[in-house]
């Protein structure tokens, strides 16, 4: 069968190129540009907890080597501390690291991988679509005919798969700018973000609403300063003075040594694709969708876009076309993303509106700070991660079905889990290999070796129940699981979305729920379309 076309070598494509080798599907991917990153440091990227342990599968890298888990989190008005987060304690530390890094990251992993095919320097002019796959055409030194199983555009916001589609994406433009530089500087709180609103001093021109500061590795900082509206020209006299105003006000002095590494201006825009999908081609990452007003970080939800539709292309791609599966690509991650993108078009007149009443409300500045704060650190309805509860491969109605921390169709908690060949792992290194998993609470089982409890009990009849699945899985076994009780059964989607808890071994309720979670029963024609293709 042919491979996947990837277009786009950024972050998402890469990333859908490694999962979905990670499940043996092959792809192409065609590269516009040279084949390397042009190493920016004022261009970096935050990724939360699901993300850096994707990255982190996927590479083969601990990510704590790429950038730096922020220590902490501050937030300030003028001289005030609103809000302080000690991540040693809370945990779930955001990750903060280059582009260009996490790039890099990729494509050293992709290099010893014989199913990825990366093309520079070829860009994309045609798409055509068949009944039995997609023939895609690119110019430049090596310019030919591609033909794929599948086609998906992860070639930015300007994206020439969207518009060769003839797809729309409509929104807003410039919802924020802000000027950003990366320097080289000691400042008071070592590793710790901080977000400064209506910082006590002046800048030369209008004033500095907002100054949002991120470390780096090797004591570089990231600096943001939001701009007003408009389009005035950040010139380096100007941001030269930001900087020199803004380290010493916080140092409270002079300004204090500091090395000037990056600048740039970065511009935020709100836009979401009409259609994910057009047949066999679809759409990830910024080419279906821009986001990142209020401290929300974008690519999250692009790497999110990949993790989502590798394992259903590597179902279709190994057993044959399900359009009910490949469907739901589209219906859970532009419900997602459309609602981050509404709780920010509704919180943004309530946060840069300013003056009037809402400036002397008792507490409304306490409550803009956690709007912020919630963006910045991945939470509430801007920033987390969001739940495919209301999927089409979301079962209804299952007897058996139990309450656990973690409601249907969110991430499951990563926690220890017993693989089948008797070593302990962690439950999200087993994700993204194409498995359901099935996961058993059995306190207790930890201190056993697995011989003597895999036949006992209520084992025996769950692997048996297992085995008759409709697609393969794993049985793992854990000894507690966030609010679960002893007998619980987990059953887990391949990119970690908890399908349904059942109290005990219930055959029927897990085979219904693992075949609503593959998109149902295949039709009478996609069977004999996968029995072809094989």
């Amino acid at each position: 069968m042919d491979p996947v076309i990837i277009v786009g070598a950024g972050p998402v494509g890469l990333t859908l190129a490694l999962a979905l080798a990670r499940q043996e599907v092959p792809s192409v991917v065609l590269d516009e540009g040279p084949g390397k990153d042009e190493p920016r440091l004022a261009r970096t990227v935050v990724l939360h907890e699901d993300t850096a342990a994707l990255m982190a599968r996927l590479t083969g890298v601990p990510v704590s080597e790429l950038g730096v888990h922020w220590a902490g989190w501050r937030s300030m008005r003028r001289k005030q501390v609103m809000r302080e987060v000690d991540f040693e304690e809370a945990g779930d530390a955001p990750l903060h690291l280059a582009q260009h890094v996490l790039t890099g990251a990729l494509r050293t992993a992709l290099a010893g991988e014989q199913l990825v095919r990366l093309v520079p320097d070829s860009r994309l002019d045609t798409v055509e679509q068949e009944r039995s796959g997609v023939t895609a055409h690119t110019r430049g030194p090596k310019g030919t005919w591609w033909r794929g199983s599948y086609l998906v555009g992860c070639d930015g916001s300007r994206s020439t798969v969207r518009k060769l589609e003839d797809i729309r994406f409509p929104g807003r433009t410039a919802v924020e700018r802000h000027a950003v530089a990366a320097l080289r500087a000691e400042l008071p709180w070592e590793d710790r973000a901080l977000l400064h609103r209506m910082p006590p001093w002046r800048t030369s021109g209008p004033s500095a609403g907002e100054i949002t500061a991120r470390p780096l590795p090797e004591g570089v900082w990231r600096l943001d300063w939001l701009l007003p509206p408009g389009k005035d020209l950040v010139t380096p006299e100007l941001l030269v003075s930001r900087v020199r105003e803004t380290l010493a006000g916080w140092t409270g002095g002079s300004t204090p040594p500091y090395e000037l590494l990056d600048t740039g201006v970065h511009t935020v825009h709100h836009r979401l694709a009409r259609r994910w999908r057009a047949g066999r081609v679809f759409l990830a990452g910024d080419a279906a969708h821009c986001l990142g007003a209020l401290g929300t970080q974008g690519l999250d939800e692009g790497l999110r876009d990949a993790d989502n539709l590798a394992w259903k292309l590597a179902l279709a791609w190994h057993h044959g076309p399900h359009e009910a599966l490949l469907d739901s690509y589209q219906a859970e991650r532009r419900a997602v993303v459309a609602g981050r993108l509404r709780a920010a078009d509704q919180a943004l007149p309530l946060l840069r509106g300013g003056g009037g009443l809402r400036s002397v409300v008792p507490g409304s500045a306490r409550g803009h700070d956690a709007l912020l704060t919630d963006g910045h650190l991945g939470r509430g309805p801007l920033g987390a991660p969001g739940s495919y509860a209301d999927s089409p491969l979301a079962p209804r109605h299952l007897e058996g079905e139990v309450p656990v921390d973690t409601l249907p169709g969110s991430s499951v908690t990563d926690v220890r889990v017993t693989a089948e060949d008797g070593s302990f792992v962690r439950l999200r290194d087993r994700l993204g290999r194409g498995a359901l998993l099935v996961v058993l609470i059995a306190p207790g089982t930890g201190v056993w070796e697995r011989k003597h409890w895999v036949t006992a009990g209520i084992m025996p009849r769950l692997a048996a129940a297992v085995s008759a699945l409709p697609h393969s899985a794993e049985l793992l076994v854990a000894e507690e699981y966030p609010g679960a009780a002893p007998h619980t059964v987990l059953l887990v989607r391949p990119d970690g979305h908890l399908v349904t808890a059942l109290g005990g071994v219930r055959p029927a309720d897990l085979y219904s729920a693992a075949e609503t979670a593959l998109g149902g029963p295949p039709t009478k024609t996609e069977a004999n379309a996968g029995a072809a293709s094989r």
